[in-house]
């Protein structure tokens, strides 16, 4: 069985402080190829998640880090020990980036070439494609089957009769075929989602699979609690699925350092492991790496390293289905209230990754009910940023009992919303419409406010009022330094 790795670095732009390799405050191109090696020699961590989704990014990543660090690379096999593995834009949603699903395919062949010339064996660098927003098996065959059938199969091609081979021209294209990791991030694809693994697999020799469910774009569109609800749905299917089948089935959830994505953060990570127990690999976005002192993190890495995985937690899944289902209505309704303010100020969010627009003619963005919004990342930034915590909205509608029955499954409910709250700022609460006002439930548990955040988070919303809207970058990443996390 080949190695599976418990952390997945990943590009996601969380984070307030800079890395200390980058030389300017948006990491692009170079920074993440510096990233990656980071991530591998000083952090210890066993995957990066190389995303061709959204940005642009340096396609000659595998020869860049086989030449700079060669000496580091000898020592850890790219494909063996340590994994790239890209995230590629989905052609059926993403029509105007579809194209780059084909390169990215070509670039796996590509860095093969360069593997070997570098090791003289037949191991390959990347072999694996996360394709976003999957919601059916036809997705994933596509994929599988256009790199088996016109990127590898093409080589035993003649260019016209009497000529040679493209195999005699190019050289032969490795790997074979390639694995797919549906990353799934819709409430009825992540419930849908052992069928769609199912389906899959029925004419492929594989003996294992992994299976990306997102964490931040559920928690954007439905809401925080239904956002774990429908991950804890998904991931005992997948474990009945497997238990069912020959095949091994390693999930990965898509965790952030907020609570609202998550809560991985290094100081938390045993509460995830233990509210998740049966996902393999968790993705170490770049506030857990970039916030925190780097003692903290590697102590971190080792702990979930050194953890194995084990039977998910039960869940009577109509019960939950039911609590996620009318928490994620009073959530939207709410958000809708929010949603001018939110994208006024997400404007002022600064950058850390150099991104495609998500709105517009070369991107997309994210749409809960009628509104448009920015990004998960953003969307937390805007709302932690004027003292408005989004854990804290939608919990209105939740009884005692459902509160009981969220604890009994989600542990760590409480305690989440407990770090949540600290950024809570009361100063700010007229500013919003009169029925989120009413409406949040904030004595659900006893905490204390940060004053530091809360002092900070007035002074945002005053300035924005005043129009001084210069202030609110600095302002926003000092906010975001004492929370340990931008959105």
């Amino acid at each position: 069985m080949r190695k599976i790795p418990r952390i997945m670095s990943t590009q996601h732009p969380d984070n307030a402080n800079i890395p200390i390799f980058a030389e300017n405050t948006i990491l692009s191109g170079d920074d993440e190829v510096k990233e990656a090696y980071f991530v591998y020699s000083y952090l210890n961590m066993d995957e990066q998640m190389w995303d061709f989704e959204g940005k642009e990014v340096d396609s000659f990543v595998i020869r860049k880090l086989l030449t700079r660090y060669e000496d580091f690379f000898r020592e850890k096999r790219l494909g063996q020990d340590i994994f790239l593995t890209p995230r590629v834009p989905n052609p059926t949603v993403e029509r105007t980036e579809a194209k780059i699903l084909v390169e990215t395919l070509e670039i796996i062949a590509r860095s093969y070439d360069a593997a070997k010339a570098f090791f003289d064996d037949d191991i390959a660098p990347m072999f694996e494609v996360i394709l976003p927003m999957t919601t059916s098996y036809r997705e994933l065959n596509r994929v599988y089957y256009y790199y088996k059938k016109y990127i590898v199969n093409i080589q035993h091609k003649y260019f016209f009769d009497g000529d040679i081979k493209i195999s005699d021209w190019i050289g032969p294209v490795k790997p074979d075929e390639i694995e797919l990791i549906p990353l799934v991030e819709d409430r009825n694809s992540m419930l849908n989602s052992a069928e769609i693994v199912k389906k899959y697999l029925e004419d492929k020799p594989f003996d294992y699979i992994r299976v990306f469910l997102a964490r931040s774009d559920p928690a954007l569109n439905y809401g925080h609690v239904s956002a774990v609800l429908y991950n804890k749905i998904a991931l005992q299917r997948l474990y009945d699925l497997s238990e069912n089948t020959s095949v091994d089935i390693f999930p990965i959830i898509g965790v952030g350092s907020s609570p609202f994505r998550g809560n991985f953060k290094p100081t938390n990570v045993k509460n995830c492991l233990r509210g998740y127990p049966s996902v393999q690999t968790f993705t170490v976005q770049s506030a857990f790496k970039y916030d925190y002192p780097l003692s903290v993190v590697l102590s971190a890495v080792e702990q979930v390293k050194n953890t194995t995985r084990r039977k998910p937690i039960y869940v009577d899944e109509e019960r939950a289905f039911q609590i996620a289902e009318k928490y994620s209505r009073e959530y939207v309704k709410q958000i809708i209230l929010l949603g001018p303010l939110i994208n006024r100020i997400s404007r002022y969010i600064p950058q850390r990754r150099k991104r495609k627009l998500h709105i517009g003619l070369f991107g997309y963005s994210r749409s809960v009910g009628s509104m448009s919004l920015p990004r998960a990342i953003t969307f937390c930034a805007v709302l932690y940023s004027i003292g408005l915590p989004p854990e804290l909205l939608g919990l209105n509608v939740l009884s005692e009992k459902d509160i009981d029955f969220i604890t009994d499954i989600y542990q760590d409910f409480l305690e989440d919303l407990r770090d949540a709250f600290t950024c809570y700022n009361p100063n700010n609460l007229r500013e919003f419409p009169s029925y989120i006002q009413k409406s949040l439930k904030i004595g659900i548990i006893d905490f204390e406010e940060d004053n530091q955040h809360r002092t900070l988070t007035t002074r945002i919303m005053k300035n924005l009022k005043l129009g001084a809207v210069d202030l609110l970058p600095s302002e926003i990443i000092t906010a975001a330094k004492i929370r340990g996390f931008l959105g």
